[in-house]
């Protein structure tokens, strides 16, 4: 998938989750925002109750797009069969796609009310999609091919030096910029008795001054407008892969934690949501069919 392709991909899910919540919103702010005993006598009440016609739809399909969402991303990073069907980083996209946007369906169709066992799988939802968002943090600084697949730091290392190559190649810098790139390399969390959340937010802290340091000297080498972008492209390039070195032992205990915290909330969500709806159908509670 170019680039390009790939940008509108992502933009394409953002904007969907962010209009369907901004539609729902409009659509039943008023309703939501009524008292639980007064909202019986609003005109909208038939339709956004939980087993109501819109509500009971909503809460149908965000189900189901949860499902789907865990099931195609689980099948897909297992079977070998489908090792070549689409790169996994796209497939982890989708499933975070599906996962955000049931999510908010399900909060739709609560009407904001939560009780009973239904709460405790509610809660673990929210639990699931932020500790999924920290998740696509944590993955996100791990280097990784274009495939989706983990370097070791053999491979990271060797990647930083042809991106290094790549910057001298383009532009001759200047000796005060090189020996500022090359502190960011020599930045060493793990022997510092600072916790892991203060060595990994000092670390951006430290990179994102370095940058800002970086552009205020890169102006005054009179580059091309052109120059200059790609230039600092691949500075920030370089800078963030140094990070993501340095910080790849850390990084990688930080997912095998976050799986054991991940993987309990989600079984949780999904037997009680089974429950809840085995329940719905025994009390005879049908939507459209």
């Amino acid at each position: 998938m170019k680039k390009v392709v790939h940008r509108v991909y992502i933009s394409t899910f953002v904007l969907i989750v962010a209009g369907t919540l901004t539609l729902l919103l409009l659509n039943g702010i008023d309703y939501y925002r009524t008292n639980l005993e007064e909202r019986v006598f609003l005109d909208h009440h038939e339709s956004l109750k939980p087993s109501g016609l819109l509500g009971h739809g909503l809460g149908i399909a965000g189900t189901a797009f949860i499902i789907i969402g865990i099931a195609t991303y689980m099948i897909r990073k297992r079977w070998r069969l489908l090792a070549r069907v689409g790169l996994l980083k796209h497939w982890l996209e989708f499933h975070i796609f599906l996962c955000s946007l049931g999510p908010v369906m399900v909060l739709f169709h609560t009407a904001f009310k939560f009780g009973g066992i239904v709460a405790v799988s509610f809660w673990s939802m929210v639990a699931v999609v932020l500790s999924g968002i920290l998740g696509r943090f944590i993955y996100l600084q791990i280097p990784r091919t274009i495939e989706g697949r983990e370097l070791s730091l053999q491979e990271a290392t060797a990647m930083k030096k042809r991106l290094a190559d790549s910057l001298s190649s383009s532009v001759k810098l200047p000796a005060e910029i090189t020996a500022m790139l090359q502190s960011s390399l020599n930045v060493h969390n793990e022997g510092s008795g600072n916790s892991t959340i203060s060595k990994i937010l000092n670390r951006f802290r430290s990179d994102a001054g370095l940058i800002r340091s970086i552009r205020s000297s890169l102006k005054n080498q009179r580059l091309g407008s052109g120059q200059y972008r790609k230039t600092i492209k691949l500075i920030r390039s370089e800078i963030r892969l140094n990070r993501r070195i340095d910080l790849l032992v850390t990084m990688q205990n930080l997912l095998k934690y976050w799986h054991v915290a991940h993987m309990p909330f989600a079984l949780v969500m999904l037997i009680i949501m089974s429950i809840h709806v085995t329940i719905t159908l025994i009390f005879g509670y049908h939507w459209i069919f």
